[in-house]
C-alpha cells in the first residue's frame, strides 16, 4: 500500500510530494501492532541484526528511516511488558501473550523514535531485506542517544499507546 505525504519547509509551502511504502508490523496475535510509513518507492529495505544478547537469543533484527514514520498501536497494554536493560534508555515492547518483541522506542527531548523488528513484518518479503550485523558495545550513552536520534525513525504525534 503507497501513501502520499507532503514536505513542507518552514514556511509551510509544500517543496516536493514524498511517496511512503506503508509496511504492517505486529506480534504474533495481534496484541501489538505497528504501521511503519517507509519513504521512497525502493524495494530494498537495510536491516542491522544486533549482536547483543537480549536481540541474539529473540533473533530480532531492525531496521528505521529517519525519514519515516510510526504508528505504535496496542490493544491491551496490560499484555505488553516495556524491557529495559544496559543503559535503560530503550524500552523493548514484548508482548505477553505471545512473547513476541515488534518495536523498541525511546524518548529523546520529547520526540519517540524507534526501530521495528524486521522479522515482525506481515507484508514484506525476505527478498526485500538486506542484512548487515552490527555491535553497539561500548558506545556511551551520549552517543548511543544522538546516533538513536539521527538514525531511528521518529513517531507521528498522537500515536496510541506510544507515550
Amino acid at each position: 500500500m503507497i501513501a502520499e505525504g507532503v514536505d513542507h519547509d518552514m514556511s509551510g509551502v509544500m517543496e516536493h510530494p514524498i511517496t511512503y511504502r506503508q509496511i504492517h508490523a505486529s506480534c504474533h496475535c495481534g496484541t501489538v501492532r505497528v504501521r511503519l510509513d517507509w519513504p521512497g518507492p525502493g524495494k530494498a529495505i537495510p536491516v542491522r541484526a544486533c549482536g547483543c544478547t537480549l536481540c541474539t537469543k529473540h533473533r530480532a533484527v531492525w531496521t528505521s528511516h529517519p525519514d519515516g514514520r510510526f504508528h505504535l498501536e496496542i490493544a491491551d497494554p496490560d499484555k505488553v511488558a516495556r524491557y529495559r536493560f544496559g543503559t535503560r534508555t530503550a524500552d523493548f515492547h514484548v508482548c505477553l501473550t505471545c512473547g513476541v518483541m515488534p518495536i523498541v522506542t525511546c524518548t529523546i527531548d520529547g520526540t519517540l523514535y524507534a526501530v521495528i523488528n524486521v522479522n515482525t513484518f506481515d507484508d514484506v518479503g525476505r527478498d526485500e531485506l538486506v542484512e548487515t550485523a552490527t555491535d553497539f558495545e561500548g558506545e556511551t550513552t551520549d552517543d548511543r542517544l544522538a546516533r538513536r536520534r539521527r538514525n531511528w525513525t521518529p513517531g507521528v504525534l498522537g500515536t496510541p499507546n506510544g507515550d
